[in-house]
């Protein structure tokens, strides 16, 4: 017969339950760190957008034939030159510009167009963080929308 004294203690069972434990206790944590991600989509009204696109296709093509936007991105001033191509000379242009942040929305940014007489518009963008922009002009003559898109890295 066995006594008390003969069984030994082993470790093993202790530790699969413990190991266990553990694998659960970070699956769970994962879990709840996922779920808690922010998951935007590139715009909030990205389904409506979707629909219009036509229209937009339509959009970049008369730009295009117009003469597409410049931009010139300059580090040093931190700024970036918008010209409109000599095509717009006649034209009452008015749109806006937005600075559209694709990794944060939050950090986006919508301008008024006001170009000078030379059909340019100089924009400071020595406040903006520093990575990939996009650069998206709206705008219209009264009878025709327009519409061009640069992208830029700012550094």
């Amino acid at each position: 017969m066995k006594t008390d004294k003969d069984k030994k203690f082993t470790f093993w069972p202790y530790a699969v339950v413990i190991g266990l434990a553990s694998f659960m206790g970070y699956i769970i944590y994962f879990v709840i760190q996922a779920m808690n991600q922010d998951v935007d989509l590139v715009s909030k009204d990205y389904y409506a957008q979707e629909i219009a696109y036509q229209d937009q296709i339509d959009r970049v093509r008369r730009t295009q034939a117009l003469g597409d936007v410049m931009l010139q991105y300059n580090e040093e001033a931190g700024s970036i030159l918008l010209q409109v191509p000599a095509t717009y000379e006649d034209k009452k242009l008015n749109g806006t510009i937005t600075l559209f942040r694709p990794s944060n929305d939050k950090l986006d940014k919508q301008l008024p167009l006001q170009l000078g007489r030379d059909k340019s518009q100089l924009i400071e963008v020595g406040d903006l963080e520093k990575g990939l922009w996009k650069v998206r002009v709206n705008f219209s003559d009264g009878e025709e929308a327009y519409y061009s898109e640069k992208t830029i890295q700012i550094k």
